[in-house]
C-alpha cells in the first residue's frame, strides 16, 4: 500500500463446515510438506487471488479443528484502489460474488461491507454465540445432520444439565474449563447458557445448548457443554460443579464435548461510534 492510497478497512461475514478443516487460524505445512488446510489460509488465497494483494484477516474468535460457524466475523484492511483495479467499482459487496467462485463448498462468505477504521473484528466485540446440537439416541445423529450433531451415548436430564448452565452465568475464573494459554486470563462473563429439547420426529432425543458470553478461551464451550452433560446422565453430581470455578488451572475431570457439535452463531457489536471505546476496553481487560 502506497503512501497516497487510502487504506480501506473490510468487515466479512462468514460461515463455514469445520468437519475438514484444522480449526480457524492458519498454520505452518506438515512435516511432509503438505499444506495445513484451515479456513484462515484458505480465505486469505482466495482474497489475495481477487485483489492480488497480500491479506491478513482479523477474526472475531478462533474455532478449534471441527468447529463450524455460521456467524463468524473478520476484517481486512486493503488499498482502496485494489477494488478498483479488479472492476469492483469501490463496491465491497462485489467480493461476494467473486469469492464464491474460488471458495470450496464448505466456506462461504456471506457479506463485505466497509466499516470505519476504529472496527476490529475481535476487540469490538460486545459478545460471541455458540448451538452445541447433541443427540441421545441410539441410533445416533441423522445423517444428513451428521457433520454438526454430536452423539452423547447415554441418556440425560435437561433440567439437570440446566441446573449446572445455570451456574456458569456471570463473571467467573473458568480456567478449569479451558485449555491453558500463556499469560493469558481465563475470566470471563458468560451472560447465560439455555438448554432446548429440539427433537423432531426426524430427531428424536435432540438437545441444544445455547451459550452466550463476552469472549470464550480454549476449549471452554465444549468444556461446559460436557460439564452439563455429565451430570445429566448420573456420572456426576451437581454439587461437583460449584468447586470448579474456584480452580486456577485445567481440571482434568472435566471432558470436552465433540467439536463437531458446535457452531458459532454470532457476534455482536456496538453502535459504530462506540467501536473505538470498545476495543480499548477489551484489550486492556485481556492484557
Amino acid at each position: 500500500m502506497t503512501a497516497t492510497d487510502e487504506a480501506l478497512r473490510l468487515r466479512l461475514d462468514i460461515a463455514y463446515d469445520g468437519t475438514d478443516f484444522h480449526g480457524w487460524a492458519r498454520q505452518s505445512d506438515g512435516e511432509d510438506g503438505t499444506p495445513t488446510r484451515t479456513v484462515q489460509g484458505t480465505i486469505e488465497a482466495a482474497l489475495t487471488t481477487v485483489l492480488r494483494v497480500p491479506v491478513e484477516l482479523t477474526v472475531a474468535g478462533r474455532t478449534d479443528a471441527g468447529v463450524h460457524a455460521s456467524g463468524q466475523v473478520a476484517h481486512v484492511d486493503i488499498p482502496r484502489s485494489s477494488l478498483d483495479q479488479r472492476s469492483l467499482d469501490s463496491d465491497p459487496e462485489r467480493l461476494v460474488r467473486r469469492m464464491a467462485k474460488l471458495l470450496p463448498d464448505d466456506v462461504a462468505i456471506l457479506r463485505v461491507t466497509e466499516v470505519p477504521s476504529l472496527f476490529d473484528a475481535r476487540f469490538s466485540a460486545l459478545s460471541r454465540s455458540y448451538v452445541y446440537r447433541i443427540t441421545t439416541h441410539p441410533a445416533g445423529a441423522l445423517p444428513t445432520r451428521a457433520r454438526d450433531t454430536a452423539t452423547w451415548r447415554r441418556p440425560v436430564d435437561i433440567e439437570a444439565m440446566q441446573a449446572v448452565a445455570d451456574m456458569f452465568v456471570g463473571l467467573h475464573d473458568f480456567a478449569a474449563f479451558c485449555k491453558a494459554k500463556p499469560h493469558a486470563t481465563t475470566v470471563r462473563e458468560v451472560l447465560g447458557m439455555r438448554w432446548v429439547e429440539a427433537s423432531t420426529s426426524e430427531e428424536p432425543e435432540l438437545y441444544e445448548a445455547h451459550v452466550t458470553a463476552d469472549a470464550f478461551c480454549w476449549n471452554m464451550v465444549r468444556a461446559l457443554v460436557a460439564t452439563c452433560l455429565q451430570v445429566g446422565d448420573g456420572t456426576r453430581e451437581l454439587g461437583w460443579v460449584a468447586p470448579l470455578l474456584g480452580e486456577s488451572r485445567r481440571n482434568p475431570q472435566v471432558a470436552l464435548a465433540p467439536a463437531k457439535g458446535l457452531t458459532l452463531t454470532h457476534v455482536a457489536y456496538p453502535d459504530p461510534h462506540h467501536y473505538g471505546v470498545r476495543a480499548e476496553t477489551t484489550r486492556a481487560r485481556r492484557a
